[in-house]
């Protein structure tokens, strides 16, 4: 999982820019297709730029994007905002339809807790383990977090966080005001819709003995309460998602749940993924 999380041919795709700033990058193959609008994108021999009034922005990408994905070159469209960022600042500059992203290979923001029961001591000896719904448009079907979930725009990700605790778990503001903001890990990875591009906001929630998650929405199919051990054996496979297994192994570091040679070595391999914790209060305008 972790080499997924940067499984990346970089020379696959072209660096992206909006009105002279970089945001994100294209894959070569959908260059002729974005011939189609000479009056706002330039292609060139290594790069690809949309350039229009920034008040116009988001309306521009709005066409361009609906016209793709009647294409057929935006998939797992979602009806969903998300925010088009500068990836220097974080500064939201328009919106955007969640599944574009992937297309136009710009950065956006994830929200994940790890849920876990604890012992006797105050350790970490289980963690709820969520599993997709069948019907989800990506990674039907596969392991998850307790809470885990895209930014949208106008949220942070403590807000979407609170959101998606309620959607997807039914915990009340009480019980998700106690989450505890970690690191914030970034993924980089080609993916069947394009690029993933995503900065996971990592957070740790202890749940009493005897709270049981209940789905609100539909998008989980099931919980399962298990000793770390099973969790994390889960998390070095395959069956679940890249992003959950990226935050439970940093959350078994930050635990000491790893013997010292298993911790040393998932450090080295975890250490370049993160970006810190100073973006924890961005905003997705």
């Amino acid at each position: 999982m972790l080499r997924a999380a940067r499984a990346q041919d970089a020379a696959a795709r072209v660096p992206f820019s909006v009105n002279g700033r970089p945001v994100g990058s294209v894959a070569r193959t959908n260059l002729t297709a974005l011939r189609a609008w000479p009056g706002v994108i330039r292609i060139g021999e290594s790069d690809v730029a949309l350039d229009c009034a920034d008040e116009d922005l988001q309306d521009t990408l709005r066409g361009i994007n609906d016209a793709l994905r009647e294409r057929g070159l935006i998939l797992a469209w979602r009806d969903e905002l998300f925010a088009l960022f500068d990836p220097a600042t974080l500064t939201p500059l328009a919106r955007m339809e969640r599944a574009a992203t992937r297309f136009w290979g710009t950065p956006t923001l994830g929200a994940h807790a790890t849920g876990y029961v604890a012992d006797t001591q105050g350790r970490p000896s289980h963690l709820w383990i969520a599993q997709r719904s069948m019907s989800k448009a990506t990674d039907p079907g596969k392991f998850d977090n307790l809470i885990g979930g895209g930014v949208p725009a106008g949220q942070t990700p403590w807000q979407a966080l609170q959101r998606e605790g309620w959607e997807e778990a039914g915990l009340d503001e009480a019980m998700l005001q106690r989450a505890v903001a970690g690191p914030v890990l970034r993924v980089q990875r080609d993916i069947p819709e394009g690029l993933q591009h995503e900065w996971l906001h990592c957070y740790d929630l202890q749940l009493p003995p005897g709270t049981t998650p209940v789905n609100q929405d539909g998008e989980v199919a099931g919980f399962a309460c298990l000793p770390v051990v099973q969790a994390l054996a889960l998390a070095a496979g395959e069956t679940m998602t890249v992003d959950a297994a990226l935050v439970t192994l940093d959350f078994a570091l930050r635990h000491a749940l790893l013997p010292n040679d298993q911790a040393q070595a998932l450090e080295a391999r975890l250490r370049p993924l993160r970006v810190g914790p100073e973006g924890a209060g961005v905003q997705s305008n």
